[in-house]
């Protein structure tokens, strides 16, 4: 009942069990694909079939293997009998539509040649262009083109050294205004930005609380700074809480003394659940059990909340309760780079610890515009309503297709709210079947399996934008009730 009143609107999220007979024959799947990359191991190793895969060299047997030939297995087992549904060059801006490079491949998915053909105006629905401010007309590429004319494309150096333009102080300032904290920083890849800055703020007597679910980002942070870690299950306040009580109670282990700190690590939006953390619950632990908290809200940040300002605006929180917040600039503001906000103490003491921003060479000037510029259309400081237009479409559509899926049967993880859909498939061969079809009906997805998903929770991930139009939606909609009454099997499996 107490977590219940720190909510001020309904908090629904769907993540329905995997059917028992669905999981046999999943599991039932995999094991006749084994089965086939075992046999097709021994043919490759008597010359039977030709081995297309990196391996060592006759002379060099008896040395220290340089390749894992069992952990390729799976690589050129199975990922490689559906590769052609990754890696498609597009030859477009990656809007609501993209033009794709055509390709064929004669030997099974090991090489591919381009066709010389190109597929126009395939609905682009993997992109992370919550706002569509990724495009090469309008105010945004407007001011990228003149400050390159002006700054040109590279900086040649740190920002320590001379690498810092007005341009990169202006963002930062913009970035903190947006979000309301005293101070930001950014560095030029988002990856970076939790990888080499997580080590800057914890070390050795720290202890970590993780999210299971978190991005490998989070993770690699985390076990490079040498910090205990321990994981939670995904948004279960229960498991974090119980965490918090062992960390306090027990302390390190051996020697039984407090934690230097314990820092929770969560995301706002987890991409390939769809699920949106449980943001008030967390913090009133944190402030309980006073930890430390760090906010990953690369997919957040400009997709959620009533004016765009990520999970802490949705939620109606301070952003001063989140005491370390991280975004990306390259989903809804359509750029590239992350930021880490909170108070000045902060930031100023990563500017001179944190490996990123010391050694990495400074943003790109037109990428440092179409950051403000885009920032600015959203907090309305344009001088027009289209930054808060499309915060608003993408609620308006992502709710309609979240919508529009459940009613024809589809079993959809997330939160309703989250523009992040990840649509069910579970069988391994449904993973290139779908991608495959959905493309020669001109609709460009993703398509997630294992080891990025449990075994037996394969599933096609929909990214919603503001720039797709209620026809598009409609159209995909369409397609995949068409394409699931090719085969009832469909229905009966992934139905309610």
């Amino acid at each position: 009942r107490y977590y219940f009143m720190l909510y001020s609107r309904p908090f629904i999220e769907y993540f329905e069990e995997t059917p028992m007979m669905v999981a046999v024959l999943t599991y039932m799947g995999y094991g006749i694909l084994t089965i086939f990359g075992y046999l097709r191991d021994f043919l490759r190793h008597w010359k039977i079939e030709r081995c297309h895969i990196a391996r060592e060299k006759e002379e060099q047997k008896d040395f220290v293997p340089l390749y894992q030939d069992f952990e390729n297995f799976y690589t050129r087992n199975l990922y490689m009998r559906i590769r052609d549904n990754w890696n498609r060059p597009i030859c477009s801006v990656p809007g609501a539509k993209m033009d794709l490079m055509e390709r064929a491949t004669y030997d099974y998915n090991w090489t591919f040649e381009y066709t010389g053909r190109v597929v126009q105006d395939v609905i682009n629905l993997g992109s992370y262009n919550y706002l569509g401010f990724a495009e090469n007309t309008g105010p945004c590429a407007d001011s990228a083109a003149e400050v390159t004319m002006k700054y040109g494309v590279g900086v040649a150096s740190t920002r320590q050294e001379i690498g810092n333009l007005d341009r990169h102080e202006e963002m930062e300032k913009q970035v903190a205004r947006f979000l309301g904290v005293e101070s930001a920083m950014a560095f030029g890849m988002g990856f970076a930005t939790n990888s080499m800055n997580i080590p800057a703020l914890v070390g050795k007597g720290c202890l970590i609380l993780s999210d299971e679910l978190n991005h490998a980002s989070l993770v690699l942070g985390a076990r490079l700074s040498g910090s205990t870690i321990r994981v939670f299950k995904h948004n279960n306040m229960q498991s974090l809480e119980k965490l918090l009580r062992e960390a306090i109670v027990h302390g390190q282990p051996r020697t039984r003394r407090p934690w230097k700190k314990i820092l929770i690590v969560v995301e706002g939006i987890y991409s390939m659940e769809g699920s949106i953390v449980r943001l008030p619950e967390v913090i009133a632990l944190k402030k309980r059990y006073r930890a430390y908290l760090y906010l990953d809200e690369a997919h957040s940040i400009g997709a959620l909340g009533p004016r765009g300002r990520g999970v802490v605006d949705y939620f109606g929180l301070d952003p001063c309760d989140v005491d370390v917040m991280m975004g990306t600039f390259t989903k809804s503001f359509g750029a590239a780079g992350g930021y880490i906000a909170g108070k000045r103490e902060l930031i100023e003491y990563l500017r001179s610890h944190s490996h990123s921003a010391v050694y990495a060479t400074s943003m790109s000037p037109p990428v440092v515009e179409q950051i403000i510029t885009s920032m600015k259309c959203i907090m309305g400081e344009d001088g027009t309503t289209i930054g808060s237009e499309r915060v608003q479409q993408l609620a308006e559509n992502t709710v309609y297709f979240r919508k529009r899926l459940r009613e024809m049967g589809f079993i959809i993880y997330g939160n309703n709210d989250s523009p992040v859909v990840p649509l069910m498939l579970y069988m391994p061969a449904k993973i290139g079947a779908f991608g495959r079809e959905m493309l020669k009906r001109n609709i460009g997805v993703v398509v997630v399996g294992f080891p990025a998903t449990p075994i037996i929770e394969s599933r096609a991930r929909f990214c919603i934008s503001a720039g797709h139009s209620k026809n598009m939606l409609d159209q995909l909609a369409l397609n995949k009730v068409e394409q699931s009454n090719r085969g009832k099997h469909c229905l009966q499996f992934e139905g309610r």
